[in-house]
């Protein structure tokens, strides 16, 4: 199963092309549903995928994050159903690592979906099994999953199976295989016939992808957009902040005051900081909402619709939020902690900088993470400025105000914890299951450690 073909597409200004997508292959219908989204002219991706993917051909889609890979796989989808007038079956399949980027895809598939009456289902975990077992019978003719409920709802979910599957997409395939998903996926590969159209999609191309795609596709053609292996958006402004650890928490408030009314995504290493962050900043009157794997789903899903709609400007969020997430407003993204690793760093970046916008990355480095900064600078082949800031005297004439703030945080997390075990008792006196359990368990050893004033030294990443 060795790719026929490869072809690389230059990155020279943008990431739009002046081709329409009627001139690529697509019906009158969907290039009007397209027009109808905005969407005048495909991106290079789109350019790339869809005069391939629309011939019945396995495709590697390989390109930067916010480049409109969404699209390019959802659109030939669209269009085989259409031309092949499907039933009321489960005809395609996407398959995505997080809950977040499934809805998304959902609500594109489903914005160019209703002009040709395509139905469509979000499956993924923090959702009622039931529901979407219901939901499943109705025979939608594309299910939008995370691997691991897909295959909960094979195997326990009575009548559901993909044995009329005819496409098969592998979004953030790196993701999830990093994510150890590479058992679900090969269970659901089994799953589905081997005639089948395979798409894959991925920002970057690791060994363990290339392993999958061996195993998944046939005959497939590879289109890369982009020219490094390590590629930011070409619009990011990028910077570091070399600062002491123990002043993390200060100097992190001194940017977000600085940058007061822009839009800004703050990641951190653990659940933990997200949530101690989230609230010292609001105690010093910022609006800051989080986004960890710790929250339930609809806590999740109303975080990101309040940061989307900007009723809050800031998110501090886990790498849960790095991946394929389309946040076009975010102006700044701030790593509170550095990634562990430089394909990370690439993700979280391309939150800010998406489909032509100018944006900017700022990197907190203390005395620890000096080894793995200059790592970082060696994949991405360039070394990056510091960033302009005042004379740490400045800074500092915040840390009573922020010591402050930390010790209101400590004592909301110990009322919030109070709160959760009381309405464990009560479920567990009912029967019922208790969905809190892991973030109270987070909030106990939080607590515990005391809150170093800096936030410390993670080693333990999410």
């Amino acid at each position: 199963m060795n790719e026929s073909i490869t072809n690389e597409v230059e990155e020279d200004g943008g990431i739009l092309t002046t081709q329409t997508f009627a001139s690529l292959g697509l019906c009158n219908t969907l290039s009007q549903a397209c027009e109808r989204l905005n969407w005048k002219t495909a991106t290079k991706i789109q350019a790339a995928v869809l005069p391939e993917a629309l011939q019945g051909r396995d495709i590697i889609g390989l390109a930067e994050t916010g480049s409109g890979k969404t699209a390019a796989f959802c659109l030939p989808i669209l269009q085989g159903l259409l031309e092949k007038q499907v039933g009321r079956r489960v005809s395609a399949v996407i398959l995505t690592p997080t809950r977040e980027l499934a809805f998304q895809i959902h609500q594109v598939v489903q914005a160019v979906g209703q002009a040709i009456q395509a139905t469509s289902l979000c499956v993924v975990g923090g959702v009622d099994r039931t529901s979407q077992a219901i939901a499943l019978a109705k025979h939608p003719h594309i299910v939008i999953a995370t691997p691991g409920r897909l295959l909960d709802h094979l195997k326990d979910t009575k009548g559901f199976h993909l044995r009329h599957v005819q496409y098969l997409v592998l979004d953030e395939a790196d993701r999830m295989l990093s994510m150890d998903f590479e058992q679900e996926l090969h269970q659901i590969l089994d799953e589905v016939p081997s005639e089948r159209q395979t798409m894959l999609f991925s920002a970057t191309m690791t060994s363990q992808v290339q392993k999958l795609q061996r195993a998944s596709l046939t005959d497939p053609v590879r289109l890369q957009v982009s020219s490094s292996k390590f590629q930011t958006p070409q619009h990011l402004l990028q910077h570091y902040l070399f600062i002491p650890a123990k002043y993390k928490d200060v100097y992190l408030t001194y940017i977000v005051n600085e940058l007061a009314g822009k839009s800004i995504l703050v990641f951190c290493a653990t659940c933990q900081n997200v949530q101690r962050l989230t609230l010292m900043l609001r105690n010093l009157g910022f609006p800051a909402v989080s986004l960890h794997g710790q929250m339930t789903q609809n806590k999740r899903l109303a975080a990101l619709q309040k940061f989307a709609s900007q009723q809050r400007t800031i998110m501090l969020c886990t790498d849960v939020a790095s991946r394929g997430l389309d946040l076009p407003s975010v102006d700044t993204v701030f790593n509170f902690d550095l990634p562990g690793h430089g394909k990370e760093y690439i993700h979280r970046v391309g939150r800010t900088a998406r489909a032509g916008k100018a944006g900017q990355a700022i990197s907190m480095v203390t005395q620890y993470d000096v080894e793995v900064f200059q790592r970082l600078e060696s994949l991405l082949g360039t070394k990056l400025p510091a960033y302009p800031i005042a004379s740490e005297e400045t800074v500092l004439v915040l840390l009573e105000r922020v010591s402050e703030a930390q010790r209101l945080a400590t004592r909301e997390l110990k009322e919030q914890l109070a709160a959760q075990k009381d309405g464990r008792h009560r479920k567990k006196r009912r029967g019922e299951d208790d969905d809190e359990k892991g973030l109270e368990g987070m909030l106990e050893k939080e607590l515990k450690r005391g809150y170093a004033a800096a936030g410390g030294k993670n080693k333990r990443r999410r």
